[in-house]
């Protein structure tokens, strides 16, 4: 029997071993997934394998960014099908074509800026792209700040500091951008997902969120944004219910439509999330999840030893 996970018009069946992998290959963490014009998915992943990609039916087709990324992280797919690649351990981004060709370089691969410098980058996170093609880093591991650049990768501004004030973040975790150029930024451990105009003032921020991981909005007129988000990460809290790990769907105000599990905490059974860190979606309205089990199964189940191979990658199949 199927699992159904959501509600209302967010009904969603999960779909069990979608990608079909190479023999011998492994996923190992998916920090990030992206979907191209085609339905292709692209699965950023930190195995030996960074970029894997797959036909909307889980069908292998290629690879490639074996000799370019240190750790994957983050992944933005423009509507001309440029890759924008967030690699946080080379503190760089890339902009590539589909079949792995960098056609740019923001960032000094290798080089990270001093800590909490404010200077691009210390383990950038993730890119967004605006309707006019500015490009939005979240820098936000070892900085707390965003990065707009030009089209051809020149830095335009920077705003953001270490705090919990507005405008302010504590990881800077994932950025997306809607057709009106109104920039949302999940500010992941200050539990909240903030709003702001392309020049970077801002505007309002969206609460009851449990520590907002990965974001996604398919562009579109009063586009609904999907959230990951992520469990708590306490010995006294992490099997709480009703905080995460989960999916939760919000209108372009931030008001909740959905969410999809976490009434139970962390697991590997089907239905269930361990860490969703990275989401996309496709033409016919699935959700492709890439979850971090293997970095997040200490904190959610520090007292078991880690399974040999985790379930990092989810397809929901959105259910007429």
């Amino acid at each position: 029997m199927s699992v159904i996970l959501g509600s209302g018009d967010f009904r969603y069946r999960v779909v069990e071993d979608w990608a079909k992998l190479p023999d011998g290959w492994e996923f190992r963490d998916v920090a990030a997934v992206g979907v191209d014009s085609k339905d292709q998915v692209y699965v950023f992943n930190r195995g030996d394998h960074p970029m894997m990609v797959f036909d909307r039916d889980g069908n292998f087709l290629r690879s490639w960014g074996e000799d370019v990324f240190t750790r994957a992280h983050g992944i933005h797919i423009g509507p001309d099908d440029m890759l924008y690649c967030t690699d946080d351990g080379g503190h760089a981004v890339y902009k590539c074509t589909t079949e792995g060709k960098i056609l740019l370089e923001i960032g000094v691969p290798g080089t990270p800026a001093p800590y909490m410098s404010g200077e691009p980058f210390h383990r950038c996170t993730h890119t967004a792209l605006s309707p006019d093609n500015h490009i939005f880093v979240s820098d936000g591991y070892g900085n707390a700040c965003v990065h707009k650049y030009s089209p051809d990768g020149k830095l335009v501004k920077t705003w953001g500091e270490s705090g919990t004030e507005p405008g302010q973040f504590n990881i800077v975790h994932n950025i997306v951008a809607d057709d009106d150029g109104w920039i949302y930024v999940a500010d992941r451990e200050n539990h909240r997902v903030q709003v702001f105009n392309t020049d970077g003032k801002y505007e309002t921020q969206w609460n009851n969120l449990h520590r907002p991981c990965g974001l996604y909005m398919p562009r579109g007129k009063c586009p609904h944004c999907f959230i990951g988000e992520l469990g708590p990460g306490m010995n006294v809290n992490r099997r709480a219910p009703n905080m995460g790990p989960r999916l939760s769907v919000v209108d372009n105000e931030g008001k909740l439509l959905a969410r999809l599990g976490g009434e139970d905490g962390p697991g590997l059974d089907v239905g269930k999330f361990m860490a969703p860190h990275g989401l996309a979606i496709d033409s016919r309205g699935d959700i492709y999840v890439g979850e971090v089990s293997y970095t997040n199964w200490p904190s959610s189940f520090g007292d078991k030893p880690m399974p040999k191979n985790l379930r990092s990658l989810q397809k929901l199949e959105k259910v007429a």
